[in-house]
């Protein structure tokens, strides 16, 4: 090798390394369904906290991150054509700020109260520090990408909903949800790439109610997803975990389940995952899943020495870890 091919190579590993070392590592935490209605709503106009429980593994992210399964508003009336709507007071802002910094609103109640609700819920979020992803004022919005910026590393979040009703998808000038259209997905994982993200994490609503395993749909869409430049590929909305695993090498944890919400009898229903990932430039360095056993209200309450999933960077099978 000729010393000037010599030097390239030698400030090529010093640029890589100067990269790798202005990126540190991210903690993010995705939670499941966060409902704040019906028994966490009483909590709430009580005087209690339902975050309370995990206030100190939220506290410990450097960005955390939910699914909103209700809107919060005043206005708006309940649709006729659903069996369970959900509509929070905006009190329940005093809970959220400080607990979380994002939350999804691509979900199959964010319309349950109408158009207005839906963008009083938008306006309250802004308020009170919190971004809005998986939907908009309208389509250009609700498909854009949630950006985090820290430490050097830029993370896209794109949210989408596959669970009907579809009627409260976004169009070109009204407000709603993204819908999930594998050619729209593929094409927003793609222009988030473009746009400089160094990795770009879908964030799911799919999947059937109570069902434990992962339905073939859901499989092939995040193979899809990762095939085209997703990092990982998260879910929720059937009300049960679903597992995870890895696809060439990068993770899937199919539904988190939900994290803070009533009305659900079984063990399973009642059982969800806090997931905690680290991050850098390169991928997934770890992750782990914290077990929250909801009680009669809805209230999310950790579950010491719980076995559920983790693993981290290499790993070529999920394994359980035990929670502290």
């Amino acid at each position: 090798m000729s010393a000037s091919a010599i030097l390239k190579c030698w400030l090529a590993a010093l640029l890589l390394a100067a990269g790798c070392a202005q990126a540190e590592p991210v903690r993010l935490i995705f939670a499941g369904d966060v409902m704040l209605d019906d028994g966490p709503g009483r909590a709430i106009a009580s005087g209690r906290d339902p975050l309370a429980p995990f206030a100190a593994a939220l506290a410990a992210a450097d960005y955390r991150i939910g699914n909103l399964e209700c809107s919060v508003a005043t206005v708006g009336r309940a649709i006729d054509h659903k069996i369970y709507t959900f509509r929070a007071h905006p009190r329940v802002m005093n809970v959220l700020r400080g607990r979380f910094d994002a939350l999804g609103v691509a979900n199959n109640h964010s319309g349950d109260y109408g158009q207005a609700a839906f963008l009083q819920t938008l306006s309250l979020l802004d308020q009170n520090g919190i971004a809005a992803f998986g939907g908009g004022r309208d389509l250009a919005h609700a498909h854009a990408p949630l950006w985090i910026e820290r430490k050097g590393l830029r993370i896209a979040v794109l949210g989408y909903d596959e669970f009907k009703p579809r009627a409260f998808e976004a169009g070109p000038d009204w407000a709603g949800v993204a819908w999930s259209e594998d050619s729209q997905v593929i094409a927003d994982i793609r222009a988030a790439r473009a746009a400089g993200a160094d990795l770009v994490i879908p964030f799911m609503h799919w999947g059937w109610e109570r069902e434990p395993e992962p339905s073939e749909r859901q499989r092939q869409l995040a193979r899809t997803m990762i095939d085209a430049g997703a990092a990982m590929v998260i879910g929720g909305h059937p009300h049960v975990t679903q597992g995870a695993e890895y696809y060439k090498g990068r993770l899937i944890v199919y539904s988190l389940g939900n994290f803070v919400f009533d009305g659900f009898e079984t063990a399973e229903t009642r059982h969800g995952w806090l997931l905690r990932l680290t991050v850098d430039r390169r991928g997934l360095i770890g992750w782990d899943t914290l077990a929250a056993e909801m009680d009669a209200e809805g209230t999310p309450h950790p579950v010491p020495g719980a076995l559920t999933p983790c693993g981290q960077s290499g790993d070529e099978a999920v394994r359980l870890c035990r929670n502290r």
